[in-house]
C-alpha cells in the first residue's frame, strides 16, 4: 500500500522517498560512501575570535632579520589598497635569490602588526599546493573544515575571503599562470600579492614590482649587520661586488662568515678560486638554509628537460660578462634567429636573464653556476698521420659553448680600423664580453681566432689611450700566435710589433726595443730583406731608437726603410710618402731641418698625387711640412699650410674628429710663434672641446690639449687660469699612463713652470725634482729629455738664487746634449746659452762669453743667419758684452737681432718690443758714456 505522503516517482530509474533519512542511489553498480563525524559540543566554535581574526597568520620565519635597501619597494607595497572591493592583485617579480619573498614577508608582517589580518602565506608553486594552503586557512578559521575534502575546504576559504575585507593573501613562488587563474579574478576584497620568478603575461595582475639587485651601499650594510664587522669596509665591499649585490648570496656569505668566524679576505679568495663550491656551502649548523647553487640548479634541471635550446643559449651567455650584451650578437647562436628569440623568451620567463629589445644581461652568479654545470670541452686528438681508408664518417661533436661565444663576438667586431672613432661605441659595448670570453675559453681549436680578437681589441684600447689595459691582451695574443703558427710566422711579426708599440705607449722603450729587433729579424727571415713588411719593421725599430734619444742609430734604418719601400712599391706609393716623412723627422731631431725640408716637400707631392689633394693623409703631410717651416723660423710660410690642413681634415673627417683637434692645435701653435696668442686661444679651446667629446675627458690626448691651452693662457699672462688646467692634465696622465711615464714628467715640468710664473718657486722645486727622477728612470740618465729636466731644475735653482746648485746641473745637461745630439745641434746651442746665463748670474762674465759666442755660431750654421733663434743668440751675446762693459761691441748685435726679429716675427710681435727695449738701453748707455767723456 502506498503512503499518501510519499511523492510519486516517474521516469526511468527514478526513486521516491518519504521519511528515509539515508541516501538513495540509482544506476548500475552505484556505490554510497557515507560518513558520520562526531564532534564535541564546542567544536563548531571558530578557532579564533572575531577580534583575533585580524592577527591570524601562518607567516614563515624570515631567513635573516637583516633587511636593507628595499625602502622604496616597501613604500610601494604599503601604498597598495587593502580594503574595499575591486582591488587588483599585485605581483613582485625577479630572478631567484633577488629577495622577492623576503620583501613581501616584511610587508606582510607590517600588515599584520597593523591588525589588518588574517595574513595567509600560500605556496603557489603548484595548483595542489594552493589548494592545500587555502584548506589550511579554512581549518584555522574553523576546525570543522578539517573533515572536508581539501578542495571543499579551499572553496570555503575562498568564499570567506570574498565576504570579508582587509586581509592579505601571499601567493609565493608562483610558477604557472593557470594555477592562479581560478582565484585572482575572484579575490578582490583584500590584498593579494604574488611573488614569481616567471616573467610571463599574468592576467588579472596590476603593475608588477620588479626587483633588481641591491645598491653597493645597501649590500655593504647587509654584510655588516649579519657579520657584525662594521670596520671591515674594503673587504666587505669587494665581497659584495663579487657576489653581484644579490640579496640571497649576501645573506649566505654573511651567515657563513658569522658562523665560521673566518676572514672576509679568505672567503673572497675561496669564492674566486672555487665559486661553485662556495655558493653551494651552507653555514655550519644550518643545513636547511637555501643556497644560490641549489636555487638555480632546480631551474636549470627543468630547462634542460623542457627547453634544451634555452640551456644551450644560457651556457653561451655564461661565457660573456655580466654586462648588457648586444642582442644582435646572438642571432646565429642557434639554428635560426626565431629559435634564438624563443630561447631568450624562455630564459626571460624564468627570470634567468634580463631581456630588452636590444640587450641581454645574465647575473654574474648565474653565470658561475651555469659554467660550473657545463661539461668541459673535449680535447681534440692529435693526428699522428694520415689514414689511408675511412670506413665511416665520424660524427662531429658540437662546439663547446665557450667556442661558440668566441666565434659570435669575433663576428661582431666592427669592420675597419679599431682606431676609427666612429667604431668606438660598438667596441666599448663589446669590450667586457671580449675580455670575459677570452678568460673562459676552453676550446683548444683555432686559437688564431682568439689571437685575432685580442689583437684588434688591444688596438682599440691603445687608440683610446688605455695602453695599460691593452698590454695583457697583446701579450696573450703573441703567446697564442707563436704556439699556433710558430715563432717565425709573419703573424708573429705583427704581434711582436703591436706589443712593442703598446710598451712604447707606456714609456717602456727599453722593453720594446728587443721585441722590435726580433720582429725585424723574423720579417727578414720569413719575407726577405726587401719586403714592405720588413720596411715597416725597420721604421718601427727606428722609432724606438728615436724615443730612446738614439737618433743617429735611427737614421740608417729609416734610410733603408725608404729604399726598400721605393723599390717594392714604387716612388709614388703612399707608403713611400710615409717613409719620407719619417726620415725627415729623424733629420729634424738631429737638428738638420734644411735636409728634412726637401723630403717633406716630396712626401706632400707624392701624397697629393697618389691620394688626392683632399685626403686626410695629404693634410698630415701639409702639417709635417709646416712643422719644418716653423723649425726654420718660417712661421709665415707654415701658416697657410696649416690652414689648408685644417680645412681638408674638417671636410674629410668632420669638425669633431680627433685629427681636427690636432690640426687646430698645430695652427694655434704657429699663431703663438707669431705672437698672435689671442688668435691661438679660441683654436686651442675648440681643440680641447673636440678631444673631450671624441676621446673622452680622461684620454692622454685630452691632457695634451689641456697643456696646450694652459701654455696660451701663460703666454697671455693668465697664469691663474693655466694652473688648474695643468693640474688636471697631470692627473689624467698619471691615471692613464702611470706616475713613472715620461709624459707624466713633462706634465710635472709644465705645472712647475706655471707655479714659477706665479712666483711660487718653492712649490715648483719638488715637481721638477720628481720630473727629473721619473725621466732618468724611464729613459735613462743620458737621454735628451733627461737633459731637459736637468735644465729645468737648474732654472728653478736660479730663480731661488741657488746659482751654485744650478751650475753642475747645467753642465751635465750640456754634456748629455752634446753626446746624444751632437756638438752642432740647435739644442746644444740652447744649453750653452743657459750655462752662460748662470755664469753671468755668478758674475763670471768672462766664462760666459765663449759659450755665448759658440752658441751663436752653432745656431747660425744649423738654422741660418735669419732665424729667430739666431736673433736670440745675438741678443744674449750682446748682453754679455754689455756685462763686460763692451757696449760698442753689443750695439751691432742688438741692431741685427732687432732686424731679424722684425722680419721673421713682424713689427708688432712681443719679442720685437723686447729687442727694441734692449737696443734702446744700449744706446742710452752709450749716449751717457759719450756725455761723460765730452769736455
Amino acid at each position: 500500500m502506498t503512503d499518501s505522503q510519499t511523492p510519486p516517482a516517474s521516469g526511468r530509474r527514478s526513486a521516491a522517498a518519504g521519511q528515509n533519512p539515508g541516501v538513495i542511489a540509482t544506476g548500475d553498480r552505484a556505490r554510497i560512501d557515507q560518513r558520520n563525524l562526531v564532534l564535541p559540543a564546542d567544536a563548531l566554535r571558530a578557532a579564533v575570535s572575531d577580534e583575533a581574526v585580524a592577527r591570524l597568520n601562518n607567516l614563515p620565519t624570515p631567513d635573516s632579520q637583516v633587511f636593507k635597501g628595499r625602502d622604496d619597494a616597501l613604500d610601494f607595497l604599503d601604498a597598495l589598497p587593502s580594503t574595499g572591493t575591486g582591488i587588483v592583485a599585485q605581483s613582485v617579480r625577479g630572478m631567484g635569490g633577488i629577495g622577492k619573498s623576503t620583501l613581501v614577508l616584511h610587508h606582510a608582517r607590517s600588515h599584520l602588526n597593523a591588525e589588518r589580518g588574517p595574513v595567509w602565506w600560500i605556496d603557489a608553486s603548484s595548483a595542489a599546493a594552493i589548494t592545500t594552503d587555502l584548506a589550511a586557512l579554512a581549518t584555522a578559521l574553523n576546525p570543522v573544515h578539517a573533515a572536508l575534502p581539501l578542495d571543499e575546504a579551499a572553496k570555503w576559504a575562498l568564499a570567506w575571503l570574498q565576504g570579508h575585507t582587509g586581509w592579505l593573501l601571499v601567493l609565493d613562488n608562483a610558477e604557472e599562470p593557470a594555477d592562479l587563474r581560478p582565484y585572482l579574478g575572484r579575490l578582490s576584497t583584500g590584498q593579494v600579492l604574488v611573488t614569481t620568478r616567471r616573467d610571463l603575461a599574468w592576467q588579472d595582475l596590476g603593475a608588477s614590482l620588479r626587483l633588481d639587485t641591491l645598491t653597493p651601499a645597501a649590500s655593504l650594510a647587509v654584510l655588516q649587520e649579519i657579520t657584525g664587522r662594521h670596520t671591515d669596509i674594503a673587504a666587505l665591499d669587494s665581497l659584495a661586488d663579487e657576489l653581484g649585490y644579490l640579496p640571497l648570496a649576501l645573506q649566505q656569505a654573511g651567515a657563513y662568515l658569522a658562523q665560521t668566524r673566518s676572514s672576509t679576505e679568505t672567503y673572497l679568495s675561496e669564492l674566486r678560486a672555487d665559486p661553485a663550491g662556495v655558493l653551494a656551502a651552507t653555514p655550519p649548523g644550518d643545513p636547511q638554509q637555501r643556497t644560490i647553487a641549489q636555487l638555480w640548479s632546480v631551474t636549470l634541471s627543468t630547462l634542460h628537460t623542457t627547453n634544451p635550446h634555452a640551456v644551450q643559449l644560457l651556457r653561451i651567455l655564461a661565457c660573456y660578462a655580466p654586462d648588457p650584451l648586444p642582442r644582435h650578437i646572438l642571432t646565429t647562436s642557434l639554428h635560426t634567429p626565431r629559435a634564438v628569440d624563443h630561447a631568450l623568451g624562455i630564459l626571460a620567463a624564468y627570470s634567468m636573464i634580463t631581456l630588452t629589445d636590444t640587450t641581454v644581461t645574465l647575473h654574474r652568479l648565474v653565470q658561475t653556476v651555469v659554467r660550473t654545470a657545463t661539461p668541459a670541452a673535449i680535447p681534440q686528438p692529435q693526428r699522428k698521420g694520415l689514414r689511408r681508408l675511412l670506413h665511416r664518417s665520424q660524427p662531429t661533436a658540437p662546439p663547446h659553448p665557450s667556442r661558440t661565444a668566441l666565434a659570435l663576438v669575433h663576428a661582431a667586431m666592427p669592420p675597419g680600423s679599431p682606431g676609427d672613432v666612429s667604431t668606438w661605441p660598438a667596441w666599448q659595448n663589446l669590450l667586457p664580453h671580449i675580455q670575459a670570453t677570452s678568460t673562459h675559453q676552453q676550446s683548444t681549436r683555432d686559437t688564431t681566432e682568439l689571437a685575432s680578437l685580442l689583437r684588434r681589441t688591444a688596438f682599440y684600447l691603445w687608440a683610446r689611450g688605455q695602453a695599460a689595459q691593452a698590454l695583457p691582451l697583446e701579450e696573450r695574443a703573441l703567446q697564442l700566435t707563436e704556439t699556433a703558427l710558430g715563432p717565425n710566422h709573419p703573424d708573429t711579426v705583427t704581434c711582436l710589433g703591436n706589443l712593442a708599440e703598446t710598451l712604447s705607449a707606456l714609456g717602456r722603450h727599453t722593453d720594446a726595443l728587443p721585441l722590435k729587433e726580433r720582429a725585424l729579424q723574423v720579417a727578414e727571415t720569413a719575407l726577405g730583406p726587401n719586403h714592405p713588411t720588413t720596411a715597416t719593421c725597420l721604421g718601427n725599430l727606428a722609432a724606438t731608437y728615436s724615443a730612446l734619444g738614439r737618433h743617429a742609430d735611427a737614421l740608417p734604418l729609416k734610410e733603408r726603410a725608404l729604399r726598400t719601400t721605393e723599390t717594392a712599391l714604387g716612388p709614388n706609393h703612399p707608403d713611400t710618402a710615409t717613409c719620407l716623412g719619417n726620415l725627415a723627422e729623424t733629420l729634424s731631431a738631429l737638428g738638420r731641418h734644411t735636409d728634412a725640408l726637401p723630403l717633406k716637400e716630396r712626401a706632400l707631392q707624392v701624397a697629393e698625387t697618389a691620394l688626392g689633394p683632399n685626403h686626410p693623409d695629404t693634410a698630415t703631410c701639409l702639417n709635417n711640412l709646416a712643422s719644418t717651416y716653423n723649425a726654420l723660423g718660417r712661421h709665415t710660410d707654415a701658416l697657410p699650410l696649416q690652414k689648408q690642413a685644417l680645412d681638408i681634415t674638417e671636410t674629410a673627417l668632420g669638425p669633431d674628429h680627433p685629427d681636427t683637434a690636432t690640426c687646430l692645435n698645430n695652427l694655434a701653435a704657429t699663431y703663438s710663434a707669431l705672437g698672435r696668442h689671442t688668435d691661438a686661444l679660441p683654436l686651442k679651446e675648440r681643440a680641447l672641446q673636440v678631444a673631450e667629446t671624441a676621446l673622452g675627458p680622461d684620454h692622454p690626448d685630452t691632457a695634451t690639449c689641456l697643456n696646450n691651452l694652459a701654455s696660451t693662457y701663460n703666454a697671455l699672462g693668465r697664469h691663474t687660469d693655466a694652473l688648474p688646467l695643468q693640474k688636471q692634465a697631470l692627473h689624467i696622465t698619471e691615471t692613464t699612463l702611470g706616475p713613472d711615464h715620461p709624459t707624466t714628467a713633462m706634465c710635472l715640468n709644465n705645472l712647475a713652470e706655471t707655479l714659477s710664473a706665479l712666483g711660487r718657486h718653492t712649490d715648483a722645486l719638488p715637481l721638477k725634482e720628481r720630473a727629473l727622477r721619473t725621466t732618468e728612470t724611464a729613459l735613462g740618465p743620458n737621454h735628451p729629455d733627461t737633459a731637459t729636466c736637468l735644465n729645468n731644475l737648474a732654472s728653478t735653482y736660479s730663480d731661488l738664487g741657488r746659482h751654485t746648485d744650478a751650475l753642475p746641473l747645467q753642465k751635465q745637461a750640456l754634456h748629455i746634449t752634446e753626446t746624444t745630439l751632437g756638438p752642432n745641434h740647435p739644442t746644444t746651442a740652447l744649453r750653452l746659452g743657459n750655462l752662460a746665463s748662470i755664469y753671468s748670474d755668478l758674475g763670471r762674465h768672462t766664462d760666459a762669453l765663449p759659450l755665448q759666442e759658440r752658441a751663436l755660431r752653432i745656431t747660425e750654421t744649423a738654422l741660418g743667419p735669419d732665424h729667430p733663434d739666431t736673433a736670440l743668440r745675438l741678443g744674449n751675446l750682446a748682453s754679455t758684452y754689455s756685462d763686460l762693459g763692451r757696449h760698442t761691441d753689443a750695439l751691432p748685435l742688438q741692431e741685427r737681432a732687432l732686424q731679424i726679429t722684425e722680419t721673421t716675427l713682424g713689427p708688432d710681435h712681443p719679442t720685437t718690443a723686447l729687442r727694441l727695449g734692449n737696443l734702446a738701453n744700449i744706446r742710452e748707455v752709450l749716449t751717457s758714456s759719450e756725455g761723460e767723456l765730452s769736455p
